[in-house]
């Protein structure tokens, strides 16, 4: 169990790309989408997990946070159970020290929507802001990966 303490960006280029060291295909869906809490299957390559995650702060950059891994097969098969659709990106890794973005390229229904995200220590910590980022869009809910689930990208 943990906080996880983040704060997520829009995307304004693919300059990105040239400074990841790693990428990978994920593919994720809800068991359940409350606003008190989210419960996520995810794929990520070969690995699979649970993941609960609890109501944000006012600020939307806090919230509760447990994982575990999960056998693919377990993961496959409960990906048939969860509400539509399936979010599927690739996730491409940026370090800008001491921190690492992670950026979000969305396909499918939500091809052309670009998200990255960075996790802190304390609500207040500083980090470097690549020139690729573009508005901050921590806190708002339309950006979660759960309500992209129900209400894609193409649809705005």
């Amino acid at each position: 169990m943990s906080v996880e303490i983040e704060r997520k960006f829009l995307v304004k280029n693919d300059d990105f790309k040239s400074e990841s060291y790693s990428k990978k295909y994920l593919k994720q869906g809800y068991l359940n989408t409350d606003k008190n809490r989210t419960v996520r299957i995810r794929i990520s390559d070969k690995t699979a997990f649970i993941t609960i995650k609890g109501k944000s702060n006012n600020a939307g950059t806090t919230r509760f946070e447990w994982e575990k891994e999960i056998q693919m097969q377990e993961a496959e098969a409960l990906l048939l159970l969860c509400e539509p659709s399936i979010v599927e990106k690739t996730r491409y890794l940026v370090k800008a020290e001491p921190h690492t973005f992670e950026v979000d390229v969305f396909a499918g229904d939500n091809k052309g929507l670009i998200i990255a995200e960075i996790e802190l220590k304390n609500e207040t910590e500083k980090f470097i802001k690549p020139d690729w980022l573009a508005d901050e869009v921590t806190g708002n809910v339309k950006y979660y990966n759960s309500n992209i689930s129900k209400n894609p990208f193409k649809n705005w």
